[in-house]
């Protein structure tokens, strides 16, 4: 039986999830098509009906990914505090969420070597959560408030990385810890 284009549609939507977050956990080269879609709860053969190549569907999760971390940083009413993205961003909770992290700490260093889509929505995502993070600097002229938010976003996502990189755990939390208390001082 056919679906329903709204069904079509539903499940895509539900693969481009899952994949956000089987690409948080595994990395790029290490995620197959299969372990996607059996973690969809579909079969591997139905993947191409929805997606022409796993760089589109890489290009589209890592979009929903970039999407939802920005909301997260924006809240209802715009830009939250500086304080309060480092503190959520620099959290054990970011570290250790993959299902909701931050495609940049996840996969930064793998997405230099996507296709031009993808590291052209992972730019675009960048350069919105340097924005967000520029706000927290009104009574800046635009160029300082931009360069000071370069240096943040850069030290946020690469301390992070760095979180989960070392296997002492204290190590990893104290990087955390350091780097919210350096960026909320700056």
């Amino acid at each position: 039986m056919r679906k329903s284009r709204q069904e079509a549609a539903e499940t895509r939507e539900r693969i481009v999830a899952v994949a956000a977050r089987e690409f948080n956990r595994g990395g790029i080269e290490g995620t197959g098509l299969s372990d996607i879609m059996k973690a969809a709860g579909l079969t591997h053969g139905g993947f191409y009906k929805h997606f022409s190549s796993k760089d589109q569907l890489l290009t589209e999760a890592v979009s929903q990914a970039l999407e939802r971390a920005q909301a997260s940083m924006e809240g209802p009413r715009g830009a939250r505090s500086l304080d309060g993205i480092a503190a959520d961003y620099l959290s054990k909770d970011h570290r250790d969420d993959f299902d909701s992290s931050c495609p940049l700490a996840s996969l930064g260093t793998e997405l230099r070597f996507a296709e031009s889509d993808t590291r052209q929505v992972a730019s675009k995502g960048l350069e919105r959560f340097i924005s967000i993070v520029a706000q927290s600097f009104p009574d800046l002229p635009p160029r300082e408030a931009n360069a000071k938010a370069h240096a943040i976003v850069s030290t946020m996502v690469g301390a992070v990385m760095l979180s989960r990189i070392v296997n002492d755990t204290r190590l990893s939390d104290q990087l955390l810890r350091d780097t919210r208390e350096f960026v909320t001082k700056a």
